[in-house]
């Protein structure tokens, strides 16, 4: 990767909808060149897909929160990750080092919903457990750009 490279990933995380033609003015290059660079990067796994972020907010999904988990599925069991990865309510399952299992990212429209959740889905599960849920009462950052590393030129 160069910093030609870097510079278009840079562009791609703040706008994944930019245009060739867009890219190409900031970088200096010719539109056919620019979608060739991101084809190639693409191949190269640095890109995987195009999202859109949607205002949780307004769509009534305002809560936040994490849930811890455990389980009792001998060591590098993977049955119950795959469960709770087809829950959409999780948008994300980390398995974490430590007296947890899992870690959870799930979003609601309030407490009462979480509980729910929790109950209904979570407590379907035969492999957990037990949970911790931590709500967040606000949010100072999130995002899902990555810092690119320094690229010598």
């Amino acid at each position: 990767m160069d910093a030609t490279d870097k510079k278009i990933l840079s562009l791609l995380q703040e706008n994944a909808r930019i245009t060739n033609a867009e890219i190409a003015r900031q970088v200096g290059m010719v539109p056919s060149g620019v979608q060739e660079r991101i084809r190639k990067l693409e191949e190269k796994g640095f890109i995987s897909d195009y999202a859109t972020h949607l205002k949780s907010a307004s769509l009534d999904l305002g809560l936040l929160a994490f849930v811890f988990v455990r389980t009792n599925e001998p060591p590098g069991g993977l049955d119950t990750a795959q469960e709770l990865a087809k829950l959409p309510e999780i948008l994300e399952v980390h398995h974490v080092a430590g007296e947890d299992c899992y870690l959870l990212k799930v979003r609601h429209s309030n407490n009462k919903s979480l509980a729910d959740f929790l109950r209904e889905k979570l407590g379907t599960i035969s492999t957990i457990t037990s949970t911790k849920t931590v709500i967040v009462l606000d949010t100072v950052k999130e995002t899902c750009s990555l810092k690119l590393p320094d690229v010598e030129v």
